[in-house]
């Protein structure tokens, strides 16, 4: 499955404020004869490389038979792009692209993640004290983000439209620059940002958060596949499928190592990703079985779906089961490694 390896460029996304898009470890190292190359997309954050850091750690690769290919990306649209023209075999994305996966454009194999980072903040005495309150008021957004996810989410419990605010669409950093100067009076963003935030303002006040919505609706990051290649090739899937499993459970029973791991892993100070596991929830390879079993899993792909919609991003919320693939997760996790 080798194919020509193509500079990729990468643009804008917010996560590429935050940290350096850096060589990954030397996976390539586990390279043997016989073994199937796969091409692996990849996001300079904690989320977007513990597993692979874990997983070049302990050997996985090699213990599945695959020699990895890893290429960075700044965010997840460009690798299902990427994954359409046949470059890329995986990759990872999150929640505010599986509105792709959705639209037909990539099969997600796994949740990775459950992002608890997004939250939608208000100025201390501006008098608002609920999402109700924000009727009529500016709320700074970076457009198709999580952030805006958690305020359409937090809208609609409130029973408001999207029209009974003022949206201002702005760029994840214009957001931080226009909160602390008092441009608007509410903000849809996400941490470590709203830590820059806290530096000016460091009394404002969380009108709700990603977790008040969890376990009934939830922010997951995906590990996505080529649509042909989960067709014709379900048992390199199912390797690769594996080694996710693996490396996601070591992560989950050792967050720290795993901070302290990831950054070594991207050559980045440790500092940056000290605490970073705090705003993401990490569940075994069991629990996300049980959940792709009992439909939990497609339950947090429909939300965002429905979301996806309102948002305009795409017409019809369809069956997860059409891009979800929880009968090879399940597959994966229940027959040895």
């Amino acid at each position: 499955m080798k194919r020509p390896r193509r500079l990729i460029a990468a643009f804008g996304a917010a996560v590429a404020l935050l940290l350096p898009v850096t060589a990954c470890g030397g996976s390539s190292s586990d390279s043997a004869e016989g073994a199937t190359e796969v091409t692996f997309g990849y996001i300079a954050d904690f989320s977007g490389v513990a597993s692979l850091a874990a997983a070049d750690k302990l050997g996985l690769w090699k213990k599945q038979g695959l020699t990895p290919s890893l290429k960075a990306f700044t965010n997840g649209p460009l690798q299902i792009q990427a994954l359409g023209a046949g470059d890329l075999d995986f990759g990872y994305i999150g929640s505010g692209a599986t509105w792709l996966p959705a639209s037909g454009k990539a099969k997600i194999i796994s949740v990775n993640m459950l992002g608890q980072a997004d939250r939608v903040i208000t100025r201390p005495g501006s008098g608002i004290t609920s999402i109700a309150e924000l009727k009529g008021k500016k709320v700074g957004v970076p457009e198709g983000t999580s952030g805006d996810m958690i305020l359409q989410l937090a809208l609609k419990e409130a029973g408001l439209a999207p029209t009974d605010v003022q949206k201002v669409s702005m760029d994840a950093s214009t957001v931080v620059t226009a909160f602390s100067s008092g441009q608007v009076d509410a903000a849809a963003i996400w941490y470590p940002l709203i830590d820059t935030i806290k530096k000016n303002v460091p009394d404002l006040v969380e009108l709700t958060k990603s977790e008040d919505f969890y376990p009934k609706l939830s922010f997951p990051s995906s590990f996505v596949a080529r649509n042909e290649l989960v067709k014709d090739q379900p048992e390199t899937v199912t390797k690769v499928l594996k080694v996710l499993q693996e490396a996601n459970d070591w992560v989950a029973a050792n967050t720290a190592e795993a901070e302290q791991l990831s950054a070594s892993f991207l050559k980045a100070p440790a500092e940056q990703f000290k605490g970073a596991s705090a705003v993401t929830k990490i569940l075994t390879t069991a629990d996300l079985a049980k959940f792709s079993a009992d439909g939990t899993v497609a339950g947090w792909y429909k939300g965002l779906a429905d979301i996806f919609v309102t948002m305009g991003k795409i017409t019809e919320s369809p069956d997860p089961a059409t891009y979800y693939t929880a009968d090879l997760y399940q597959a994966a996790a229940g027959g040895g490694k």
